[in-house]
């Protein structure tokens, strides 16, 4: 008898917890597309798609061209996302700044062309913040019990190893990527309607640290720490969402950070996005359902 009431229970609790997440708004997460005038008529499609679902924001993780990053293509990006119903938010990847040298542009000015672009604004969501006195594509809010984190963290090593001048712009950026994400810490602990914490990047860290360079020179190496002290420190869930490397994830992927999500969206030459929602649930804080585009 004992049994069948415990039995019944943890049936109704999780019946519960399903209820709970289905009524949560879900958001969308994309990244690394377009990279083509071919994958941009496709993106078109899935913009559709995503606003079909009525998601409350969406989120591109980063990488918005393959080598293009002339102001044509930026800006025509910026028409092409306006067509999203849903508030959006853009995560600075790579191939947008940092990796603009390969094509002879300047890293920095490419930046800022960015930011002139996607960051120069508020975003009508929820407690919406910047970090405007350095870096206003650090961004956060909140929605659905979590507060969302976006870094610009982005890929080929984080900008590490390439000139001296990078390297101090590395340096400098990731102090600032630290304080703001002490700030979000300050705000998760000081909240109890805050659930759990959700950081936004392009990057993938190497959280399985399957590529081993030393601290020096290992661009994430930093980050990873941090994001594991926050994880096994915090006391509320924490979720990482990235691009990079352009294949789906939903995993736990860190040794040293155990109870750390992570959801990695998929990227070119695939189409695809995520559609994501927060959970009450502390072991689990994010249900993410792929959706394949073509």
């Amino acid at each position: 008898m004992i049994r069948a009431w415990v039995a019944a229970a943890l049936f109704a609790a999780a019946f519960t917890a399903v209820a709970q997440i289905a009524e949560r708004p879900p958001f969308a997460l994309l990244g690394d597309v377009p990279y083509s005038e071919a994958n941009a008529n496709l993106l078109d499609s899935m913009i559709d798609e995503i606003n079909a679902e009525k998601p409350a924001f969406v989120v591109h993780l980063g990488d918005i061209t393959g080598r293009d990053c002339s102001n044509a293509w930026l800006e025509a990006r910026q028409k092409q996302f306006a067509r999203f119903a849903a508030p959006f938010v853009l995560v600075v990847g790579d191939n947008e700044w940092t990796d603009c040298h390969i094509t002879g542009h300047d890293p920095m000015e490419r930046l800022a062309k960015v930011r002139a672009l996607f960051h120069s604004g508020t975003v009508r969501l929820p407690a919406f913040a910047r970090q405007w006195d350095r870096y206003p594509e650090h961004v956060r809010w909140i929605h659905s019990g979590a507060l969302f984190v976006g870094l610009n963290v982005p890929g080929s090593n984080n900008n590490l190893g390439r000139t001296k001048a990078m390297d101090a712009e590395h340096a400098a950026r990731m102090k600032a990527v630290f304080e703001w994400l002490d700030e979000a810490v300050a705000i998760v602990r000081a909240s109890n309607e805050i659930e759990s914490m959700i950081v936004m990047m392009q990057a993938n860290p190497n959280f399985e640290e399957r590529i081993r360079l030393s601290v020096a020179s290992d661009g994430y190496a930093g980050l990873r720490e941090k994001l594991a002290a926050i994880s096994n420190a915090l006391g509320k869930p924490l979720a990482v969402a990235h691009g990079d490397s352009h294949i789906y994830k939903f995993d736990k992927p860190s040794k040293s950070a155990p109870g750390l999500w992570r959801v990695e969206v998929d990227g070119w030459p695939w189409m695809g996005w995520v559609k994501a929602r927060t959970t009450p649930v502390p072991a689990k804080p994010v249900a993410a359902e792929r959706r394949l585009h073509n």
